[in-house]
């Protein structure tokens, strides 16, 4: 079974409504494992098996139901970008026509109900508003009423094809209400005027999603078109798309980095705030790596092309914040099961209330029956319901990714704002990440052993192996060869020369091969917050290490905050016991664990968890993916290892620990906003609907003209949106 994730734009949704009933015939599809719909950036996310069912199939299940699917992943983008663009500009054109037709007809119902052939006249002037301007209501819902199927569309269309009908009715057969002492109204001023005000609420909601995703353009407007690159000694300015891994590019003073790599000549400083949110910019000089996306200031410098295309760390962020706008969080399950039966239950209600003016409403009761109907089916939106969620989460995603935060999935999103104890592990995630080694001690100094040593650490994966193998290359070190290596996790290493073992480890690992360390030089190091590395044969210490790793400027401030946000803050290191506390002592930590292996980290959240504690866990290491996958949040520091990353909820691209509290305000603000969007939503459709059904008739005599119905439900939909869009201002 070959499994494929892919994601599409989707074309022609006009609500919430819609983006149900294209998730429901994908997911009905042969092939297809899940299909999300996000009606707020138009996207579908589809899994399917390849084995099974293809793009094609998928577009065709879609296009049976009247809308569309933009399949070409190379074209897809800019299609439904000129698509968008087309549609917006028709309905710009159908808005200013509708405007200048609508007019006179308001006029006319207002001021010239007894000109002579004035009902006529408004006849001639609002059906071309309903049918041609707002031809795109009736088309939509005519498809969809194929296959059994309502939208907001159908709404539209029956309740102004109901109010157009009565009125035509009216103008042309008066008599038969006259004949029953009753005065024939017509409503071709509200059917007209509700089709222009849903236009109107239509681009004003159009434009108010447009800036929701301005986050992910701005990320995609970053990498520059062309690239200049060195090939064969000639200097030549090709297109991003033909740069090569290897390729060496040159970077002038102000130009953008095209893709990623490592310097190579020169020396220079980058703004990289674009993608790590961090002001400062940074210096870069021979070795160091850039980014595809980040700012050349000063200088220019030439690096080698290392990571190109879909590779680069930029290119990893677009489509991590694309499918992160574009998944749903778990509270959008129950309003995609409300949305998707509203529009029938509101049909109903609105026939209800036909029926109950109709019998009780007395001589006037039909006329004002079919007036309350028309108003309930207008009034309705499940528009504001359908944008609540998404909305909200594609701005927080966005913020979120202009501040290096990267969600993985709306769900992380919601669970951070419960966090009320956070694991952080020491090396990397408070300390720097770039150990040395500050101290040595030798009990038998020879080259020998020194060789061994080499041979051993510069096969070990442990970020502190890495001191010790620069250490010992300046000091001309040759390394010896050798045998039946072998990785103790969480412990050390260990190789076999000429038939003896060689170990280099940790306190722990001495522990377990019961080998002497207690020398008065070490006993020294403890308290001065060094991890200490020991190198033995099977029976006796060879040397030890006093490594060095700096601790964050941030980690004491954001400890501090988390503390201030209410969390319990504990510390996890493999680290001796003596490390550990000096370390925990001096970044204001009291809870914390020495001699602690990747294993027993998982298991320390699980007690944890069993004590009912959300916990959220933060590494960067490869011996952190564990604990990260049973934490309720998993949080990785960007610099780490892609497999922490892999596993993560949530990514902090700079590494700082003071963008942990900021994911958790961020999340905080998201959900509060989302709750606000919902509350509204709902209260709207609670309030608007009895009161459009004339439910407060009989104690004020007050009816809801469907014109202002029209323009409350337009008005619903932006509200949401613009709710959503004030957590761009909002600090983290």
């Amino acid at each position: 079974m070959k499994t494929q994730k892919e994601i599409f734009p989707v074309v022609g949704m006009s609500c919430a409504s819609c983006a149900i009933s294209v998730e429901s015939m994908v997911s009905a599809t042969k092939g297809v494992k899940s299909a999300s719909v996000n009606y707020a950036n138009e996207q579908l996310q589809v899994e399917y098996d390849a084995e099974d069912t293809n793009p094609q199939k998928i577009k065709e299940a879609v296009l049976a139901i009247g809308y569309d699917l933009l399949i070409q992943a190379s074209t897809a983008k800019d299609e439904q970008a000129e698509l968008q663009e087309k549609q917006l500009k028709k309905l710009k054109s159908n808005i200013l026509w509708a405007t200048i037709f609508t007019i006179p007809v308001v006029v006319l119902a207002m001021f010239g109900m007894h000109i002579p052939y004035a009902n006529l006249v408004m006849l001639v002037l609002s059906t071309p508003v309903i049918f041609v301007f707002g031809k795109s209501f009736f088309s939509s819902a005519f498809k969809l009423a194929k296959y059994g199927k309502a939208n907001m569309d159908t709404l539209v269309a029956l309740s102004t094809g109901i109010a157009w009908v009565f009125s035509v009715f009216n103008t042309f057969f008066g008599d038969f209400w006259l004949n029953r002492r009753l005065t024939p109204h017509v409503y071709f001023e509200a059917a007209a005027v509700v089709i222009l005000f849903i236009m109107l609420g239509k681009l004003l909601e159009e434009r108010a999603k447009s800036n929701t995703s301005q986050a992910i353009k701005k990320l995609i407007g970053l990498q520059p078109k062309t690239v200049l690159v060195i090939r064969d000694g000639n200097e030549m300015t090709i297109k991003i798309e033909e740069v090569r891994i290897g390729d060496r590019v040159l970077v002038k003073s102000g130009e953008k980095i095209a893709v990623d790599g490592k310097v190579i000549d020169g020396h220079s400083y980058v703004d990289e705030s674009m993608i790590s949110g961090e002001p400062i910019p940074v210096e870069k000089s021979t070795d160091d790596k850039v980014f595809a996306g980040t700012i050349n200031q000063k200088g220019s410098f030439s690096f080698t092309a290392e990571k190109v295309g879909a590779d680069t760390l930029l290119a990893h962020i677009i489509k991590m914040v694309q499918e992160a706008q574009g998944s749903k969080a778990p509270v959008q399950k129950l309003v995609d099961k409300i949305a998707g039966i509203f529009v029938p239950v509101v049909m109903v209600i609105a026939l209800i209330t036909f029926f109950i003016w109709m019998f009780f409403g007395g001589e006037n009761g039909v006329t004002q029956g079919l007036m309350t109907m028309v108003t309930v089916l207008v009034i309705a939106c499940p528009c504001a319901l359908g944008l609540a969620t998404p909305t909200a989460i594609m701005v927080g995603v966005g913020k979120g990714a202009e501040n290096g935060i990267l969600v993985k999935d709306a769900e992380g999103l919601e669970q951070a704002q419960h966090i009320n104890a956070i694991i952080l592990d020491k090396t990397g995630t408070i300390t720097e990440g770039k150990p040395s080694v500050a101290e040595t001690f030798w009990l038998n100094n020879e080259e020998t052993l020194k060789g061994i040593l080499l041979g051993l650490e510069q096969k070990s994966e442990h970020p502190l192996a890495l001191s010790i193998v620069q250490k010992l290359k300046k000091e001309e070190v040759k390394e010896t060869q050798i045998q039946d290596f072998e990785s103790l996790t969480g412990r050390g290493v260990k190789a076999k020369v000429k038939d003896e073992f060689y170990y280099v480890g940790s306190h722990g690992l001495m522990k377990d091969l019961q080998i002497d360390i207690q020398k008065p030089e070490i006993a020294n190091w403890s308290n001065k917050a060094y991890t200490i590395i020991y190198f033995s044969s099977a029976t006796a210490l060879i040397a030890a290490f006093a490594i060095s790793d700096p601790i964050k400027m941030s980690s004491k401030k954001a400890i501090q905050d988390l503390k201030d946000l209410g969390i319990d803050v504990y510390m996890l290191t493999g680290d001796a016991e003596s490390t550990a506390k000096a370390v925990a002592n001096e970044v204001g930590i009291t809870n914390y664990k020495a001699d602690v292996l990747p294993a027993d980290k998982a298991e320390f959240i699980k007690k944890l968890q069993a004590e009912g504690k959300k916990v959220a866990m933060v590494g960067d290491g490869i011996n952190d993916a564990h604990a990260l996958a049973q934490a309720d949040v998993s949080i990785a520091m960007g610099k780490g290892s892609d497999i922490a990353i892999d596993v993560a909820k949530i990514t902090l691209i700079s590494s700082e620990l003071d963008k942990v509290p900021q994911a958790i305000s961020l999340s905080k603000q998201t959900v509060k906003v989302i709750k606000q969007n919902l509350f509204w939503a709902f209260i709207y459709n609670v309030i608007g609907i009895p009161i459009a059904a004339g439910v407060l008739f009989p104690i004020n005599g007050f009816l809801l003209n469907p014109m202002i119905a029209g323009a409350a439900m337009a008005l619903s939909s932006v509200s949401v949106v613009t709710n959503s869009l004030r957590l761009k201002f909002m600090k983290l």
